[in-house]
């Protein structure tokens, strides 16, 4: 009785120095009925909290530096210096008090449903408080766990809340109820590059050189941390509304489940492939047609489309970062041809294609690609050691097809296409869901809650996260994710991506 009781009176200690989300959420965890549960969230918890909160201290001394050493040259009177510096620490308060306020869906007025998949849905939403539009991503938690895909929900939240920066879509808040995982970020009204692809067929080489240089820079940034995207696909290269592309990963198709189809044979010869499939269109208009009709059937099936999947990824022999070079290059052909360059009418018979890519690249004459598109493709589509890009993303700026590419400018230029786009509220760009069969949302707190925990509801902790950029008061709209600290005081993109980095709070729970 005495080690219980001294037990209680530790966690009870330990409940003192929580804000009041952690309470929560440890003592759900707590009032499992697994010790083992109890310790490992316990562990978890008080281990993120105090990771979270040296880092929130060092990320606001950094934040006042950068401010401080922008004022020092600037010019700017010493009167409107000392309200520059006042307004930062009211922003800095509102960031502790917005990181202890218990977030939830609740906190949104939900609005019109811009992507639905087997996971969940992207519903456009609108901040009660600050009126901010966001894209907010809703992930079914037990689809999480039944297909095994925890990890990769978690790898997504993780890599949109550490790489800060202007290539990748921007995350404002991440939480979690009873039932599912939500994803606040920034709403990209250009709609994704596949409608783009739908719509136009095809792209001139100017526009997808711009498209193709912007991707490199977002897919070397996540490289930059370590991550590997693994699914680079016209679906999810958003477009704001100036037509400048970010790399996302809430297109809602599943990826290809490789598990569930036949062993492919890297050596094996394929009898009557081409009599079955490729000669099936008599030509290549017919074959970019048939394509047109079924892109968007695939892209929301629950198989997915593994037009774009590398051949070492289907062969599982191991992979690195240069898999989503090899994507960029299937992407590009596709931007320049009208169709994928391995596709078939059966997902299992485009694998092997890819598999067997020497035998199936070409390229139609009516394309009219210059040599040097042609080259670029042909050195990404190829074996893994030879790809361009395995050895950085230079090995890719350095081709002559992007010779006149200002890589530093890129995003400050207008873009090679400009979306149309009415209002913030625009969703013309995205297809149309219907709200027919929607099941009502569920309270996340309360004693039901309790109840419904498993084991498995350890894999989401430490989920959470609220980005500084937030904050009531910051302007942050489609387009534009530069924090305004004051029109007196302009701070130019390269500073803004340092300040980006030093609001990153990637451990927050």
């Amino acid at each position: 009785m005495a080690k219980n009781r001294e037990e209680e009176e530790q966690q009870q200690h330990i409940m003192v120095a929580l804000t009041e989300e952690e309470e929560e959420e440890l003592e759900e965890q707590l009032g499992s009925s697994l010790t083992l549960e109890r310790v490992a969230a316990a562990k978890k918890l008080i281990e993120d909290h105090y990771k979270s909160h040296m880092k929130l201290i060092q990320d606001r001394k950094q934040r006042r530096s950068l401010l401080e050493r922008k004022l020092e040259g600037s010019g700017v009177p010493k009167e409107e210096q000392m309200n520059l510096l006042k307004e930062l620490e009211r922003k800095e308060t509102e960031y502790i008090r917005l990181k202890r306020h218990k977030i939830s869906v609740d906190d949104f007025e939900l609005l019109t449903i811009i992507g639905r998949g087997a996971f969940g849905e992207v519903r456009l939403c609108r901040d009660k408080v600050s009126k901010n539009i966001y894209a907010m991503k809703k992930l079914k938690k037990a689809e999480m766990l039944s297909r095994g895909q925890v990890e990769h929900v978690r790898a997504e939240r993780n890599l949109l809340a550490e790489v800060a920066s202007h290539f990748i879509v921007k995350l404002f808040y991440s939480f979690q109820d009873a039932d599912y995982l939500y994803l606040v970020m920034e709403y990209l009204p250009g709609g994704d590059m596949m409608t783009l692809l739908i719509r136009e067929e095809t792209l001139t080489e100017t526009v997808a050189r711009f498209y193709i240089a912007q991707s490199v820079l977002a897919i070397e940034s996540i490289h930059k941390h370590n991550y590997i995207h693994r699914d680079i696909k016209p679906d999810n290269l958003l477009l704001d509304k100036n037509g400048h592309m970010r790399l996302s990963d809430f297109g809602l198709c599943k990826p290809l489940d490789c598990s569930n189809l036949s062993p492919i044979n890297e050596n094996e010869v394929i009898d009557g492939e081409e009599k079955g499939s490729a000669n099936k269109w008599n030509s290549s208009l017919e074959q970019m047609q048939h394509w047109q009709i079924n892109r968007r059937k695939l892209a929301f099936s629950t198989v997915g489309t593994p037009d774009y999947i590398a051949p070492e990824v289907l062969l599982k022999k191991g992979y690195g970062v240069e898999c989503d070079w090899w994507s960029l290059g299937a992407i590009m052909y596709e931007m320049l041809v009208g169709y994928p360059p391995f596709y078939s009418e059966d997902p299992i018979t485009t694998c092997r294609k890819i598999v067997h890519w020497r035998n199936h690249i070409k390229f139609p004459e009516e394309a009219r690609l210059t040599p040097e598109a042609k080259d670029l493709i042909c050195k990404l589509l190829c074996d893994a050691e030879n790809r361009l890009g395995c050895r950085g993303a230079e090995q890719i700026k350095a081709h002559p097809w992007f010779k006149d590419i200002k890589w530093d400018k890129l995003y400050n230029m207008e873009a090679a296409y400009k979306p149309e786009v009415n209002d913030a509220l625009d969703t013309q760009n995205f297809m149309k869901f219907d709200e027919a069969n929607q099941a009502p949302a569920k309270n996340s707190s309360g004693p039901n809650r309790k109840k419904r925990l498993i084991p498995e509801d350890l894999s989401f902790v430490g989920y959470t996260y609220k980005n500084f950029e937030a904050v009531k008061g910051l302007r942050h709209s489609s387009g534009d994710s530069a924090v305004d600290i004051s029109g007196k005081c302009s701070i130019d993109d390269n500073e803004m991506l340092v300040l980006a980095a030093a609001s990153a709070d990637t451990v927050t729970l």
